[in-house]
């Protein structure tokens, strides 16, 4: 889970007006949800549908969260307001922070008092929803209770996210309504500097371009910060990051980055039966995250992550970094002398291509781009690569049934088709691959600097949220940044912080074992065993995870041409099934 913009909490109220007519839908069609993939006949149609279905719920007033993000500030001012004057529903959209969204949703989960009618929460809490069975199971609710309001266009099938909202027992339990990845971004311009690439190529031997593995990423980074020095009279660094202990601390890390470096095992969207957060899982529980329990979290491929991390953040990375938090940090690339950064969120695109700024040449076109995300020494093909945040829709039981059906239309609408390619283009978090392959973004792609490629080509599937290994995600998530916090100051070592972490989310497990709270897949630890015994097991079993330290952990830096390998992907949408 991330939160792309830690904002001040703002919320939105829409009043309705008496009636909905054509007039209206043609109003908003032609004024507003223009592009769409859809012709104004068919969106006209849809929302004809949505009038009618929402009749009997008309002049109520439902109330729906999601964090603060660009793609939420414009359905909470905009399509809210279209919502309301469209179907008669007035709607309270608020905007609040990531973490206030997850304390919200665990109070109306544990008292069962209705705070929200609907929500938009991030898919990381995939297995708290399964496990905790308050969470309306979509794909029942659409074919069952809530019929009679589930669009016969919706689509589902057209949602690039779906497999990471659907728990063990293959049901839908979200639906993707924004996602945005943690991808590298590069200096396309002092890349392609023939001075520079002579230089580097002399030095180390290979090209310098996109890197490959995280040995390229910081034989780049020393280049810049101590070869290069200065470009334009400017001191330069070769990598951005942040190291405040702060909860957004937390989300560097679970957001993916030990699976970069090589923890966990195989398996997308998440490795099986270990998986990028280091937990164990035997069928659908939990079994344990350290490695004496068969875990992953302080073996040998995290403590390198963690290692690399601070290595980096203080020798390549400006002074003031280390004291920064998430929000602090993310806008510092784009004042023009970092050239890489690694750990970077597509949330932040449409900041990074405003004109006039440091990084953005005059014709608007950027300086800079992204691209797929090194790995580390640990990693193996077939392995996740990186984090993709997936707010997705979200109904609670707990919830009055018919303020869920409210809602539930409420969130349709602002993902279907008549207006999520306009949404696509206002917050650049796509969920549809007709957006995605939309000829509008064939245009607009050279001014967004890779993330139309990146989002129509094959690679986007190693980039997934967290999984349903993690069976309580507001318990867990909050035990990281507090123990990798102490490696970041100086506090511990990164084992000494990695032992604790695996130790304390053991603990967590142990107590949700022992509750009972989580009935047929809640954990259920396994004994402890030497890490040799663990070692051994994976070696025989041929699975990866916990693996042996490397002897070797920096291998020769291998890059690949940005141009090529943009080259190399299809340009052509692939064929899927519509849905039935």
């Amino acid at each position: 889970m991330t939160s792309a913009a830690a904002l001040i909490a703002a919320s939105v109220t829409i009043a309705a007006p008496a009636r909905a007519d054509d007039a209206v839908n043609q109003r908003w069609i032609d004024s507003e949800f223009q592009p769409s993939t859809l012709s104004k006949a068919d969106q006209m149609k849809e929302l004809q549908w949505f009038v009618k279905a929402a009749e009997p719920f008309k002049g109520m007033e439902i109330n729906v969260v999601s964090e603060t993000i660009t793609t939420h500030e414009y359905e909470a001012r905009t399509l809210a307001k279209a919502f309301t004057e469209i179907t008669g529903i007035k709607v309270k959209h608020d905007l609040i922070q990531e973490g206030d969204v997850v304390e919200k949703l665990q109070t109306q989960m544990q008292s069962g008092k209705n705070v929200y009618d609907g929500w938009i929460n991030d898919s990381d809490l995939i297995g708290t929803h399964f496990r905790y069975g308050q969470t309306v199971i979509l794909s029942d609710y659409m074919t069952g209770e809530g019929k009679d309001v589930t669009n016969p266009q919706l689509d589902v099938n057209d949602f690039i996210g779906k497999s990471f909202t659907t728990g063990p027992d293959g049901k839908l339990y979200q639906l993707p309504d924004q996602q945005f990845a943690n991808l590298y971004w590069f200096r396309y311009d002092w890349f392609s500097n023939p001075e520079y690439k002579a230089k580097f190529k002399a030095k180390y031997g290979y090209e310098l371009g996109v890197p490959v593995n995280w040995s390229a990423y910081e034989d780049i980074a020393e280049f810049f910060t101590n070869d290069i020095k200065e470009i334009n009279g400017v001191k330069v660094y070769g990598h951005m990051d942040y190291g405040k202990k702060d909860p957004s601390l937390g989300w560097r890390f679970t957001d993916a980055w030990l699976s970069m470096a090589g923890n966990g095992d195989k398996g997308i969207p998440n490795g099986k039966p270990v998986d990028e957060w280091g937990i164990r899982m035997d069928g659908c529980r939990p079994v344990g995250s350290s490695v004496e329990r068969g875990g992953d979290t302080n073996g040998p491929a995290s403590v390198y992550a963690i290692a690399k991390y601070l290595d980096w953040l203080k020798k390549y990375a400006p002074p003031q970094a280390q004291g920064m938090t998430f929000s602090e940090a993310g806008p510092v690339p784009a004042q023009g002398n970092i050239a890489q950064q690694i750990f970077w969120y597509t949330a932040f695109t449409a900041d990074m291509v405003k004109p006039g700024i440091a990084v953005v040449n005059a014709d608007g076109t950027p300086k800079w781009r992204m691209a797929p995300s090194p790995h580390g020494s640990y990693w193996k093909e077939g392995m996740k690569l990186g984090y993709q945040d997936a707010g997705s829709a979200t109904l609670l039981k707990s919830t009055p049934p018919d303020r869920r059906k409210a809602a539930w239309l409420y969130l349709q609408f602002i993902n279907s088709k008549t207006v999520s390619l306009k949404k696509s283009h206002v917050g650049l978090t796509f969920v549809r691959e007709s957006d995605i392959w939309d000829k509008s973004f064939t245009e607009r792609a050279p001014k967004l600097g890779g993330l139309i490629e990146f989002y129509r080509s094959p690679a986007r599937v190693q980039w997934t949220p967290t999984g349903n290994n993690v069976p309580d995600y507001p318990k867990l998530a909050q035990l990281w940044w507090q123990n990798i916090g102490d490696a970041s100051s100086g506090a511990k070592t990164p084992q000494q912080a990695m032992d604790a972490l695996a130790a304390a989310q053991d603990s967590v497990l142990e107590r949700l074992e022992k509750s009972g709270v989580q009935k047929e897949c809640g954990p259920k630890l396994n004994k402890k065993e030497t890490a040799e015994f663990w070692f051994a097991k994976a070696e025989k079993d041929k699975s990866i995870a916990p693996q042996r330290k490397l002897a070797n952990e920096k291998p020769k830096g291998e890059t690949v041409d940005y141009d090529a390998l943009i080259k190399s992907w299809p340009a052509t949408p692939p064929k899927r099934a519509e849905a039935k």
